[in-house]
C-alpha cells in the first residue's frame, strides 16, 4: 500500500499554525502572570529633582541576590546600607555634557501594593534626592538607570513627572515620560532624556488656578455649606422665625457679608496651612466641615445665629481653609513657588465660588419674593441636613452611606438644577405679580 504524500506547502502551513498557537498560549500565560514593574515618580524643583521609586520586592530580590521578602518588616534595618549602595551604583543622572549629579537616598520603607495582573505585592519605597552640579539646569538631564533590569531583562521602570510647578504638573495629574527597559536587539539599557525646560511661572500659576477651580467644583461639601448659609440671607427676622423678603439692597448686603466672611476665613487658614504654620489631621477637619453644613441647614430652617452670620461664616471658613491647604502642602514646593501657588490657588477658589454664587443668588432673591420660597428653603435645608448627617456618619464612625454618591450625582447635574431653579423662580415671580395686579 502506498504511503500518502504530504506536500511541502501543507507542512509549512501546519508548522506555522503550531508556532502561532504556541505564541498565543505563551502570550496568554504572560498576560495572566505579568511581572510587576518599577514605578519612578519625579518631582522637579528649581535646585534639583526629588524621586520616589516603587520597587517590587520579588523582582528586586532576583537582581540583588539576597532574600528580601521573608521578614520584610525588618528589611531596611537588616539590609538598608547594602540596598542603598546597590541603588546608588545603578542610578546615574548626568548633564548633557556627562557631568554626574549627586544622588542621596533620603528614606526607604516596605509597603503593600497592587499592580494590574500581578495582584497584591510588596514594594520597597525609596525616596531620593538628585542634585545637579553647580550652574547646571535641574530641568534638563540624562537619566541613566538600570536597577533590577541589569539582571532581570524583562523588567522595566515606568517614569513619570509627578510634580513640576513650572510645567503645570501636579500629583493629581502626573505625566508619563516613558519606560526604561533593556533593548532586546542590542542588549543595552538606553538612558532617558528628561527635558522640562519649557516650563514657566505662568504655567505654574495657570495650573494652580485650575486646581483651585477644580477643588471647589469637586468639593460639594464646601459649596453646600456656603449655599445653605445664603438661603435665609434675603429674609427679614420676625421673632424666632424667618419672615418676608427684606428688599434688594438688604439682600445683597447680607449675601456679600456672608460670602466675604467665608472668603476671608478660608484664605487665612489656606495661607497658614500651606506654609506649615497650622496643621491638623484631615479627619477632624472633614468632620467639622460636615458639622458646619448641618448647623447652616438648621439655621436656614429656623434662625440660630441671626445677625451673627458674619462670624459663623468666617469661623467655619477657617476650618474649610485647612481642607484647601492640604492640597498645596503636599506639593512640596520651594518658597517662591509656594507663594505664587497660594495666590493662584485662592484665585481659582474665588473664581469658582463667584461663578456659583452668580448663577444661584439672582434666583434666590427672585424666589424669596414669592410665597413658594418658604417651601423651597425648607426642602433645600432638609437636603443639606441629610447630606451633612450622612457625611458625619461616614467621617466619624466610618459607616457607609449613599450620601456621597447622591451628592456627586447632583453635582454632575448642577447646571440642570440651576436652570430648573431659574425657571421656577421666574414663573413663580411672574405669576404672583399678575395675581397681585388682578387683586388690585
Amino acid at each position: 500500500m502506498a504511503t500518502p504524500k504530504v506536500s511541502n506547502s501543507r507542512l509549512v502551513r501546519l508548522f506555522t499554525t503550531l508556532i502561532m498557537l504556541f505564541g498565543f498560549l505563551s502570550h496568554s500565560s504572560i498576560e495572566a502572570h505579568q511581572s510587576p514593574n518599577t514605578v519612578m515618580l519625579l518631582d522637579v524643583q528649581p535646585d534639583g529633582v526629588d524621586a520616589e521609586l516603587q520597587l517590587p520586592l520579588s523582582e528586586l530580590e532576583l537582581a540583588f541576590g539576597k532574600d528580601l521578602r521573608n521578614d520584610s518588616e525588618t528589611l531596611v534595618a537588616r539590609l538598608g546600607k547594602e540596598l542603598e549602595a546597590y541603588l546608588l551604583a545603578h542610578i546615574k543622572p548626568e548633564t548633557e555634557d556627562q557631568h554626574l549629579w549627586t544622588v542621596t537616598v533620603r528614606n526607604m520603607y516596605v509597603a503593600p501594593a497592587e499592580q494590574g495582573y500581578s495582584g497584591p505585592i510588596q514594594e520597597l519605597i525609596v525616596q531620593l534626592r538628585m542634585q545637579p552640579p553647580a550652574d547646571a539646569d535641574s530641568r534638563k538631564f540624562i537619566l541613566r538607570y538600570d536597577v533590577i533590569m541589569h539582571q532581570v531583562v524583562t523588567h522595566f521602570a515606568m517614569v513619570s513627572i509627578r510634580n513640576d510647578w513650572e510645567a503645570g504638573i501636579d500629583a493629581e495629574h502626573p505625566v508619563e515620560m516613558g519606560a526604561i527597559r533593556m533593548d532586546t536587539y542590542s542588549g543595552q539599557i538606553f538612558a532617558m532624556k528628561i527635558d522640562q525646560t519649557r516650563g514657566s511661572w505662568w504655567n505654574g500659576c495657570k495650573n494652580m488656578i485650575a486646581l483651585g477651580v477644580n477643588h471647589i467644583a469637586e468639593g460639594t461639601d464646601h459649596l453646600l455649606f456656603l449655599l445653605t448659609l445664603l438661603l435665609p440671607a434675603p429674609l427679614l427676622l420676625q421673632g424666632k422665625r424667618w419672615d418676608k423678603f427684606g428688599g434688594i439692597k438688604y439682600s445683597i448686603t447680607h449675601l456679600l457679608t456672608v460670602i466675604t466672611a467665608f472668603t476671608i476665613g478660608h484664605s487665612v487658614t489656606l495661607l497658614a496651612g500651606a506654609i506649615g504654620w497650622l496643621q491638623l489631621p484631615p479627619q477632624p477637619v472633614e468632620i467639622v466641615i460636615a458639622f458646619s453644613i448641618l448647623v447652616s441647614a438648621i439655621h436656614a430652617w429656623r434662625p440660630l445665629f441671626a445677625g451673627r452670620e458674619l462670624y459663623v461664616a468666617g469661623g467655619f471658613g477657617l476650618v474649610h481653609g485647612l481642607a484647601f491647604a492640604g492640597t498645596l502642602a503636599n506639593l512640596n514646593l520651594v518658597p517662591a513657588h509656594m507663594a505664587l501657588s497660594i495666590l493662584s490657588f485662592n484665585i481659582g477658589i474665588e473664581l469658582m465660588q463667584l461663578a456659583v454664587v452668580l448663577s444661584v443668588v439672582p434666583w434666590l432673591i427672585l424666589l424669596s419674593q414669592t410665597s413658594i420660597y418658604a417651601i423651597f428653603r425648607t426642602v433645600a435645608a432638609g437636603i443639606a441636613a441629610i447630606a451633612a448627617a450622612g457625611w458625619l456618619l461616614e467621617r466619624t464612625l466610618a459607616i457607609g452611606s449613599p450620601v456621597s454618591y447622591i451628592m456627586e450625582v447632583m453635582a454632575k447635574h448642577a447646571l440642570w438644577i440651576v436652570l430648573t431653579m431659574a425657571c421656577t423662580a421666574i414663573l413663580c415671580y411672574v405669576w404672583e405679580r399678575r395675581r397681585s395686579s388682578r387683586v388690585m
